[in-house]
């Protein structure tokens, strides 16, 4: 017990740890700061494209959505960071990796507003044109509104899952929590920092877990 404790929960590296650590979470919020709104307003765009009278701007944008919820995050983003340098493109750890998640996210938002906009009775929209409203009034004002409630809890469990999908950003070397965690544990040969990020995803993300929970109980009552 006393070898896995100073292997795995060791106080004095977690201290040591600590500033490195956080200045690694503070990566890891400034990538979900940007690349959630990014993939919001992306998988918007998508999913109206998805439900467009336009064949062809409804089939480019099922084929974006089937084509990068398909593709392996990790793999999308060691192609951005490592292939693109061969065509004379070299992208920034965080370029790389604010893209290759922008696109990816963009996927899964854009299906679960589909799902939203899909869920809205058709003749709402058709009330509001009637009352004298534009196609984009309608939109922001009647339709999008009642589609972001009834997926609440599902863009709130993909942005979640951006949290944790920032882990990914370590294989490019850019600074986040997990690989923060992981360079202090390469010096020390000790488990004990890994923890610490561990407990830090889990105070983070719990919180959210909870406000999740709840949506979906008000949702279902």
């Amino acid at each position: 017990m006393d070898a896995i404790l100073a292997q795995f929960f060791n106080l004095e590296i977690m201290a040591k740890a600590l500033p490195l650590v956080l200045k690694g979470l503070g990566v890891t919020l400034l990538i979900c700061a940007v690349v959630i709104p990014l993939g919001l307003a992306g998988g918007l765009l998508a999913a109206l494209g998805s439900v467009s009278r336009n064949r062809a701007l409804r089939w480019a944008s099922i084929g974006f959505v089937d084509f990068f919820r398909a593709l392996p995050p990790l793999v999308l983003l060691i192609f951005i960071y490592a292939g693109l340098p061969f065509a004379g493109l070299r992208l920034s750890p965080f370029a790389a990796v604010t893209i290759a998640f922008f696109l990816n996210n963009s996927a899964y938002f854009a299906e679960i507003l589909r799902a939203g906009l899909l869920s809205v009775p058709r003749g709402q929209g058709e009330a509001a044109r009637s009352t004298g409203m534009s196609a984009t009034q309608t939109l922001a004002w009647v339709t999008l509104p009642q589609a972001v409630r009834n997926v609440l809890p599902d863009l709130l469990s993909n942005a979640v899952e951006i949290v944790k999908l920032t882990s990914l950003a370590s294989v490019v070397s850019l600074g986040e929590m997990l690989h923060a965690a992981g360079l202090v544990r390469s010096i020390t040969y000790n488990a004990s920092p890994l923890m610490l990020a561990a407990g830090l995803y889990l105070v983070l993300l719990w919180p959210l877990i909870r406000v999740i929970g709840r949506f979906e109980r008000r949702i279902a009552s």
